[in-house]
């Protein structure tokens, strides 16, 4: 299963970065073999959109769950109807919430988004 985090950093080390539709990269891992791999997020500068296009980025990776600060409700509507698992309210090193993962410690994935539209701009908060 693949798992998308969003971060600054390229590697296992980088930590979490707790925007999702505005993070610099998208650092997707293979839960079994812990394999990844880092996209940048074409869309952290947009004027409008970026949660969407963010989304349909790590979809294109076949991701399953994503793991991340937040998520606005643009994104969280397309991540969402894709069947993609989503947690939120997170931080730290990618390395450790992977750990975390496997331990079974993100059990509830979220049912709405967490921040209003435009909240990694720093707006709608």
């Amino acid at each position: 299963m693949k798992i998308a985090f969003s971060c600054s950093g390229n590697d296992l080390d980088a930590m979490l970065d707790p925007r999702f539709g505005r993070a610099a990269n998208f650092l997707i891992v293979d839960e079994d073999t812990l394999a990844y791999k880092v996209i940048s997020n074409a869309a952290i500068s947009a004027s409008g959109g970026a949660g969407i296009a963010a989304a349909q980025s790590i979809l294109d990776e076949g991701v399953e769950t994503l793991i991340t600060g937040n998520c606005g409700p643009n994104a969280f509507q397309v991540l969402n109807t894709a069947g993609v698992k989503i947690f939120t309210g997170q931080s730290g090193q990618i390395k450790g919430l992977i750990e975390d993962y496997k331990k079974g410690v993100f059990t509830d994935s979220i049912k709405e988004a967490t921040v209003q539209s435009h909240s990694g701009m720093g707006k709608g908060l």
